[in-house]
C-alpha cells in the first residue's frame, strides 16, 4: 500500500483564500535541484508542495511537462494524471503481463482510490532523467467496472480535481512503490491484469521490473538520496527546493551538524508521544498536516479538541507546545518539537501555506509528521540501497 496518508490527507482538507503562487519558473537551481512551490495548485488545497515533471516517450524528444505534481517523501514511483499528458499518452507503451494482458495498479486510500494503467515513460525532473521507468497512469482505464477489490466502496480520485494535483512524485526511500511482496503473492498485491479494459480485471503478481518505479533510483549519478528544503511560509505561499542526491555534488552535502536516524524501507522510524510508544513516525510532504491520535494516554493538560465543523483537523483552545522522541534503527535518538493551532484559525488566514496545522489519525501507533514540520528547514532522506550493487551501506535514513 502507498500514500495512504498522503492523499487521504489531502482530501480532506480545505483552502481559503487566493494569494499569489510562485510557479514552477526556471531560477538559478542547479541541474540536479527543481523549485518546489506551495500555493493554490490545481484544487485550493493548502500545503501542497508541487514540482514540475516532463513526461517523454522513451529515447524520444515527444515530450510533454506538467505543472503541480505533488512532491511526496511518503511514497515511491510517479503517478501522473492520464489527462495531463494527453499529448503523449498515446506513446507511452502500456506494460502487459500473463500473455499480454495490460497490467494496471490500485492505490486504496481512506475514503477513495486511483485506478490506472502501468506504463513505461522517460522521467526528466530539473536536469535529471530517469529513462525507461515504469509509472501510473492515473484515469486512463475510466472508473466503470473497477475491480470491486480496488474500489472496495470509495470514491474515484482519477481527476486532477479529485486528487488535488496533476499527479504525484513519490520520492521516499524505497525503489519500487510494492517490492517483493509483489512479486511472488497476490494477496498484498497492488497489480491487476487486466483485458477489455476494466471488463476483466484479476489481482497479479507484478516483478521489479513491472513495478512503478522511484524515479530517483534510476538517476545515473544523483540517485542515493533527496535533501528537502522549504523556506517559512510567507505571504500564503512558500517555495523551496527539492535537491537530488546527498554527497554526490558539492551542493547536496550533508550537515554535519544533521542527526541521522536509519529508518525501515519504508522510511519510518519508532519513538515515544504523548506518553505512549509510537511504533511507526515518518516525514511526509506528501501530508498536508500533523496527523496522529490523541488517544487515551494522552495528558490532561493537553487540548485536542477537534474541530466541531471539520473533523480532518484539531481546534484547541491555545496553542499546544508538543515534543516527540523519535528513534532510529541505529539507536539514534531525537527531540522533534512542533506546535498545533486552531485550524479554523488557520483557515481562516486565507493563506496556502500554513504551519502548526494538525489533525487526527485513527491509530495511536503513527505519527505522520507533514509539510508543516518542513517549513523553515532542511530534511535529507536516504534512498535504501541495501539491493543495490553499487552500495557500499545503503541503509536508508532520514537525517535532520
Amino acid at each position: 500500500m502507498f500514500g495512504v496518508i498522503a492523499v487521504a490527507a489531502l482530501l480532506a482538507a480545505c483552502g481559503g483564500g487566493s494569494p499569489s503562487e510562485s510557479d514552477d519558473a526556471a531560477s538559478s537551481n542547479a541541474l540536479n535541484q527543481v523549485t518546489v512551490s506551495v500555493g493554490a495548485g490545481v484544487a485550493n488545497v493548502v500545503n501542497m508542495p508541487t514540482v514540475s515533471v516532463t513526461i517523454c516517450a522513451p529515447g524520444t524528444s515527444n515530450c510533454q511537462t506538467v505543472d503541480k505534481v505533488l512532491v511526496d517523501t511518503g511514497s515511491f514511483g510517479l503517478r501522473i494524471v492520464s489527462s495531463a499528458v494527453s499529448n503523449v499518452l498515446s506513446n507511452l507503451q502500456t506494460t502487459t503481463v500473463n500473455g499480454g494482458k495490460a497490467l494496471a495498479e490500485c492505490g486504496q486510500f481512506v475514503s477513495s482510490y486511483t485506478w490506472g494503467s502501468v506504463r513505461t515513460a522517460d522521467v526528466k525532473i530539473g536536469g535529471e532523467t530517469a529513462s525507461d521507468v515504469p509509472i501510473q497512469t492515473i484515469g486512463d482505464l475510466g472508473t466503470s467496472d473497477v475491480p470491486p477489490s480496488c474500489s472496495d466502496g470509495g470514491s474515484s480520485a482519477n481527476t486532477a480535481a479529485s486528487l488535488g494535483a496533476n499527479g504525484i512524485l513519490g520520492i521516499g526511500p524505497a525503489a519500487y512503490d510494492c517490492g517483493s511482496v509483489c512479486t511472488t503473492s497476490t494477496i498484498y498485491s497492488n497489480y491487476y491484469s487486466c483485458s477489455n479494459g476494466n471488463a476483466s480485471c484479476e489481482s497479479t503478481t507484478a516483478a521489479l521490473s513491472e513495478q512503478v518505479a522511484n524515479p530517483v533510483r534510476h538517476f545515473p549519478i544523483d540517485n542515493n538520496g533527496v535533501i528537502v528544503t522549504m523556506n517559512n511560509s510567507s505571504g500564503g505561499s512558500s517555495v523551496g527546493t527539492l535537491t537530488f542526491g546527498i554527497g554526490t555534488r558539492s551542493n547536496n552535502t550533508r550537515s554535519s551538524g544533521a542527526a541521522l536516524l536509519t529508518t525501515t524501507a519504508a522510511g519510518d522510524v519508532t519513538g515515544i508521544f504523548l506518553g505512549r510508544a509510537i511504533g511507526s513516525a515518518f516525514f511526509d510532504t506528501g501530508s498536508n498536516a500533523y496527523f496522529f491520535d490523541a488517544g487515551a494516554n494522552t495528558p490532561s493538560n493537553v487540548d485536542l479538541t477537534v474541530c466541531s465543523d471539520n473533523s480532518a483537523f484539531y481546534c484547541p483552545a491555545t496553542d499546544q507546545s508538543l515534543t516527540a522522541t523519535l528513534v532510529g534503527a541505529n539507536g539514534t535518538q531525537a527531540n522533534v518539537p512542533f506546535t498545533v493551532r486552531n485550524a479554523d484559525t488557520l483557515f481562516g488566514s486565507g493563506r496556502y501555506a500554513i504551519d502548526n496545522l494538525a489533525g487526527p489519525f485513527g491509530n495511536s501507533l503513527i505519527l505522520d509528521l507533514g509539510l508543516p514540520h518542513f517549513y523553515g528547514r532542511t530534511l535529507y532522506f536516504g534512498m535504501d540501497l541495501r539491493a543495490s550493487s553499487d552500495s557500499t551501506s545503503g541503509t536508508p535514513y532520514v537525517a535532520f
